[in-house]
C-alpha cells in the first residue's frame, strides 16, 4: 500500500470515485475528500449524509454576539485578510456593510436577527379602553339626537293642541 493510501486510511479521508475519462493523479483533481464518520440511526455503523436539497430554503439567522465577534476580527485583519475570514465563514462583504452601519448608529439590539413579515401590532391596554369609550360616546350623542327631537315634536304639539309646558329645570351643569 502507497504512502497516500495509508494517510487517507489513518486520517479517515477517501479518495473521489472517479469515472473512466479522468485523471487518476489525486494532485491533480484536489486530493481527497472527508468521509462522513457520522454514525446512523441508533448509533450503529457509519450513515451517509443525504446529498438532496431541502425543498424550503433555511434563511440563515445570526446572534448579535456572532456580529460583534466577526466585525472585531475583520477590524483586526488588513485588507486581504477580510476576505479570507468571509469565505471561511461563508458571508458576504454585505453582511459586514450592514452590520457595520448598525453598530456605528448604535443599534446593538438592530445586530439581533429580526423575524420578516408583518410587524405585529402593539397592544395597548389603554387602546382598547379608548375604543370603548369612543363607542359610547357616538351612541349617547345619537339618543340625545332623538331626545332633542322628541322634546321638539312636543313642543310643537303642545303649541298646536293650546297647552302650557312648564318650563324645564336646568341645574348648573347645563348650558
Amino acid at each position: 500500500m502507497g504512502i497516500a493510501a495509508t494517510m487517507m486510511r489513518e486520517t479517515g479521508m477517501v479518495a473521489p470515485e472517479r469515472s473512466e475519462g479522468e485523471r487518476s493523479e489525486p494532485s491533480r483533481s484536489g486530493g481527497a475528500t472527508i468521509a462522513v464518520a457520522a454514525t446512523g440511526p441508533g448509533g450503529s455503523g457509519p450513515s451517509t449524509v443525504d446529498p438532496e436539497v431541502s425543498t424550503k430554503a433555511v434563511r440563515r439567522r445570526f446572534t448579535a454576539a456572532y456580529k460583534l465577534r466577526i466585525l472585531q476580527e475583520a477590524d483586526r485583519c488588513n485588507r486581504g485578510e477580510i476576505s479570507a475570514l468571509l469565505r471561511r465563514e461563508g458571508l458576504y462583504s454585505t453582511h459586514l456593510t450592514t452590520w457595520r452601519k448598525q453598530r456605528e448608529s448604535g443599534e446593538i439590539a438592530g445586530l439581533e436577527p429580526r423575524k420578516r413579515g408583518k410587524k405585529p401590532v402593539s397592544r395597548n391596554p389603554l387602546t382598547a379602553e379608548n375604543e370603548r369609550l369612543r363607542r359610547e360616546n357616538q351612541r349617547l350623542q345619537k339618543r340625545l339626537r332623538q331626545a332633542e327631537t322628541i322634546i321638539d315634536v312636543q313642543k310643537k304639539l303642545c303649541d298646536i293642541l293650546g297647552l302650557t309646558v312648564p318650563p324645564i329645570e336646568q341645574n348648573g351643569n347645563d348650558e
